[in-house]
């Protein structure tokens, strides 16, 4: 088992982003140099891990960011323990913790969540180093390090409140082991930190642990948690008061199925987490994602109800999913309402899928062993198939039946619903009729357009049917 967790997680090589270099101003042809030099992530190696096994260490470095200073890490403290004069107090913090790095490479995500955030939010951002603690081949010993990581940043946090700072104003988002560093972070200050973010938390030495040896909602006040590797390097159980898990949690669309593919089918469902989160923040991906109990229950469109709620009632996962927790603090009476979603992507960046659901009612009994085919055309006459969840659906009298269908591309305006019934046993008589009292399409990814009906046709036999949608009326949505 040792073995096969250090297979797991043997990070890879990728050069790092942060280089050490000089702010330079152009004056009159010429580069005038600065004083202030720029902060570089720890570039370390498997040398450097080899060290580690007969010398450990553990050195925290605080890298800050802002507008200000976007292409340029400065220390969040200066040599004379003053704050650097780009932080601004009364601005959002947000601290960004990597996870383990046996090889001691650089994230390769990282610049790029650095310029995302700063393009989208003018705020601080702290990007904290502990590779020197986090490079080595020991698991074990870089899992003992995030509570000793939490407890020096405990310190740094003290004197940055004692200078006006706010924990209220603090995210902190984390991966991996990162995001169990978040939550000693926030168990230290008693859950007052603003939010969490865990992007697949450790599941190794984790999985089964209790509330206080790991990250837990308790620890701020919001914890949004996206689970993407939940059979591998992330953690099964929920965290958070919302626990994201696309496509189920387990296994990502576009990673590689085989070991053959070599180190990208061992990280590629891990960060996917990451990806995602960056993706929302930076596209028009809308990752709307459904309270449900389970993914199978998800699947067979039991959760599918988020259009007759009330608006954000759906949580988004990603930057602006504390909009859900916003909105629903004002109606609950109690707090804190913990759920479990889910939601299923493409497997290319961004990962968008467009969902809609198909809602009929039958008024035959013929239909109780058939199932439905659909596409969309577009003002354009240009269809766009769907890939359906379930094949098989009975459709009993007067009874209403949810299809759940993705799309690769969103259709804003429907020009047509193309319908296809096939009746799954070989009894009925290939020219017979079914008539439908009601259909109604309506997009999950996008809740707050208008769903569209037809009323009252009939559908034949294996034949396509086209039906010109209109608007429902109130007492049929």
């Amino acid at each position: 088992m040792r073995v096969y967790i250090f297979l797991c997680l043997m990070c890879w090589v990728q050069p790092g982003y942060f280089s050490l270099s000089t702010k330079s101003t152009p004056v009159s042809g010429k580069s005038v140099e600065n004083k202030r030099v720029c902060l570089e992530f720890s570039k370390l190696n498997v040398k450097d891990s080899f060290k580690e096994l007969f010398i450990p260490r553990l050195k925290i470095i605080l890298m800050l960011y802002t507008r200000n200073n976007l292409n340029c890490a400065e220390p969040l403290f200066e040599h004379n323990n003053s704050l650097n004069i780009n932080f601004n107090k009364h601005k959002k913090t947000v601290w960004l913790i990597h996870g383990y790095r046996p090889m001691g490479s650089t994230p390769s995500w990282l610049h790029k969540f650095v310029w995302i955030l700063l393009n989208k939010e003018d705020l601080n951002l702290i990007v904290v180093d502990w590779n020197q603690g986090a490079a080595t081949f020991i698991y074990n010993r870089a899992v003992k390090n995030t509570r000793k990581v939490a407890e020096i940043l405990s310190r740094y946090i003290q004197n940055l409140l004692m200078q006006g700072a706010s924990l209220g104003n603090f995210h902190f988002i984390g991966m991996s082991l990162g995001a169990h560093i978040c939550g000693f972070v926030g168990k230290i200050f008693h859950g007052e930190l603003g939010r969490i973010t865990g992007l697949d938390p450790a599941g190794p030495k984790f999985s089964g642990k209790p509330s206080n040896s790991r990250l837990d909602y308790t620890d701020a006040k919001f914890v949004d948690v996206i689970h993407s590797d939940t059979k591998g390097l992330g953690i099964q159980e929920p965290l958070g008061h919302v626990d994201f898990y696309p496509n189920g949690g387990k296994k990502q669309l576009g990673c590689p199925s085989s070991i053959f593919s070599g180190i990208e089918y061992i990280k590629c469902d891990h960060q996917r987490a990451v990806h995602l989160f960056m993706a929302a923040l930076k596209t028009n991906c809308s990752f709307v994602s459904f309270p449900c109990h389970s993914y199978k229950d998800y699947k067979t469109s039991l959760c599918v109800d988020c259009g007759s709620y009330q608006k954000n009632s759906c949580p988004r996962l990603g930057y602006y999913a504390e909009q859900w927790k916003h909105s629903l603090e004002t109606r609950m009476k109690t707090w804190p309402l913990r759920i479990t979603a889910f939601f299923d992507t493409n497997g290319k960046y961004p990962f968008c899928a467009y969902y809609f659901v198909l809602s009929i009612i039958a008024l035959d009994e013929s239909m109780n062993d058939g199932y439905i085919s659909f596409k969309l055309l577009n003002k354009l006459g240009m269809a766009e198939n769907s890939r359906l969840y379930e094949k098989s659906n009975r459709f009993y009298k007067l009874q209403e039946v949810k299809i759940l269908a993705q799309f690769l591309n969103d259709v804003v305006n429907i020009s047509s619903i193309v319908l296809r019934y096939f009746q799954s046993s070989n009894f009925q008589c290939p020219t017979s009729k079914h008539r439908i009292q009601r259909l109604m399409l309506k997009s999950l990814t996008y809740p707050e357009r208008p769903p569209v009906c037809s009323y009252n046709f009939v559908l034949k036999e294996s034949e396509e049917l086209f039906l010109k949608p209109v608007a429902c009326t109130k007492k049929n949505t």
